[in-house]
């Protein structure tokens, strides 16, 4: 008789405990540590690009960025000032711990306030891995659809922040912000939610705000 073997469970299982030795690290370096997950294109990248501009004088920042293939983001994240660590996952849907661990080796952590984490464009399987991090924040642009938060429940649910990015698109584009709002934090009541655009600014400051809290708590 065939003997099944709990594959997932022991992967998850395995992640979890990398993602544990994580968690502790960044505590001990009072590093405050944001997954950023999303579609492909909704913009994670360049929300990171004025980020990393608008607060460098601000907040010590770094980035692990996670692409299937090529360093295009990571260039575009350096050429903001900031130290960019790549992880090519060379076909994998998301990031994991083991990966993360190795990423560290490149950076110091006792130089940073906030170090972002851009997964793979998915909104399935990033969820499911924890990077040690301290929230998960979910992107959705405005070029996709306001179900979004009722289609792909999980990351809303667990999530801290939510932000609606391109909403200067939002006259050219059938999208109802009430309605994603809506339908995000009937999943998660006390989720936080962005409107922004990266374009001209609008919203960007509630951001930057919520990003100095989380800093402060973080090293309180």
């Amino acid at each position: 008789m065939a003997t099944e073997i709990p594959v997932v469970r022991n992967i998850l299982e395995a992640n979890d405990r990398i993602a544990d030795q994580l968690r502790k690290l960044f505590a001990a370096h009072k590093v405050f540590v944001p997954n950023l997950i999303s579609s492909p294109g909704a913009g994670k990248t360049t929300l990171l690009e004025r980020t990393l501009t608008d607060l460098k004088g601000e907040l010590r920042m770094a980035v692990i960025e996670g692409d299937v293939t090529t360093d295009n983001d990571a260039r575009r994240v350096a050429a903001t000032g900031a130290k960019a660590v790549q992880i090519e996952t060379d076909g994998g849907c998301h990031l994991n711990g083991s990966m993360i661990l190795e990423a560290l080796a490149s950076l110091d952590l006792s130089e940073l306030d906030i170090l972002f984490i851009e997964n793979v464009g998915n909104l399935v399987c990033p969820v499911e891995f924890d990077l040690g991090e301290d929230c998960k924040v979910g992107l959705l642009s405005v070029t996709e659809g306001d179900d979004k938060p009722e289609k792909y429940p999980q990351l809303f649910t667990v999530g801290k922040a939510m932000v609606l990015n391109k909403v200067d698109l939002l006259p050219y584009v059938d999208f109802d912000v009430e309605r994603a709002t809506r339908g995000a934090r009937a999943l998660n009541p006390g989720l936080e939610v962005f409107s922004v655009s990266c374009r001209n600014g609008d919203g960007l400051g509630a951001w930057y705000d919520w990003l100095r809290a989380a800093v402060a708590a973080k090293k309180a």
